[in-house]
């Protein structure tokens, strides 16, 4: 198989970046994959799992030579990356991120976009897992799993095929969003859902724990992410975040507001509700 890319650079070598590199490496797309990370060790554990074939901790290094760059950072250093990426690379070099916020990161690079040398568009696989680091990467992470992708009326057609052909090769499915309609949606249905899960958790007495079984896990598994990630998230995302915030409470209210009247019917109702938006999405 001949590969797609000569080298490719991926900043951020945890379960996405590492789970990118070893779906790269899985289907040949790219002869040579380098990986930059903070820490010697991140970079050492990503090669001795296959996911980069060689590592640096100087940005500038890495992507010098870069046919494609993807940046699996947090959210708070992506913008700044960005810069000092597209400082370094060859002309017309696709870049995108894999920030799951993405109106702060797209503003930022649309402010200079004429005075650009790589050509970025924004993306968002919605695949993870609460694990972090190399050792949680897995080359099937994305396969089947939807990525947005968030290009502005500026983004030239060209880029975003190049980025969308980038996540169609490593098993993804691919959609276009505009970056605020993806904070919109994404707030509803990946970063409310992680309040509601850490107000469970928190709010549950450590004497119950043991009483615990599947429906408090299942509710509660993504409590356990990265609360530093997590915050990051939640701080850049804030309006669309508290705005449902605000529509979770009103039904939480009117839920609460059934039991203390006794109001079975529109108990079951609300439960139904909920019931038929949860079926709809299947298994």
């Amino acid at each position: 198989m001949t590969a797609q890319w000569d080298t490719v650079t991926i900043v951020g070598v945890g379960l996405i970046g590492g789970s990118a590199g070893l779906a790269l490496a899985k289907r040949g797309a790219a002869n040579k994959i380098i990986g930059v990370g903070r820490s010697d060790s991140s970079l050492a554990a990503a090669k001795e799992l296959g996911a980069i074939s060689e590592g640096t901790t100087n940005i500038r290094e890495g992507v010098a030579d870069a046919d494609f760059v993807l940046v699996a950072t947090r959210v708070s250093v992506i913008g700044d990356q960005l810069e000092e990426i597209d400082a370094c690379v060859r002309p017309g070099t696709p870049i995108t991120d894999a920030g799951s916020t993405k109106q702060s990161i797209v503003d930022r690079w649309e402010q200079r976009r004429s005075s650009r040398t790589g050509q970025f568009v924004g993306s968002h696989p919605l695949a993870g897992s609460h694990q972090r680091g190399p050792q949680a990467a897995n080359p099937t992470l994305f396969e089947g799993k939807l990525t947005v992708l968030t290009p502005v009326e500026s983004t030239p057609k060209v880029d975003t095929e190049a980025i969308s052909a980038f996540w169609q090769q490593i098993g993804a499915q691919t959609c276009l969003l505009s970056p605020l309609e993806h904070d919109q949606l994404l707030a509803s249905a990946s970063h409310a859902p992680h309040i509601v899960a850490a107000a469970l958790a928190t709010a549950t007495p450590r004497e119950a724990h043991r009483f615990t079984a599947g429906g408090w896990r299942d509710t509660t598994r993504i409590a356990a992410g990265d609360p530093d990630l997590w915050a990051d998230i939640l701080l850049d995302n804030a309006k669309a975040v508290t705005a449902q915030i605000e529509n979770f409470t009103e039904v939480s209210d009117q839920l609460r507001h059934a039991i203390e009247e006794g109001d079975r019917s529109t108990l079951i109702k609300l439960l139904t509700l909920a019931k038929e938006s949860r079926d709809a999405l299947g298994s």
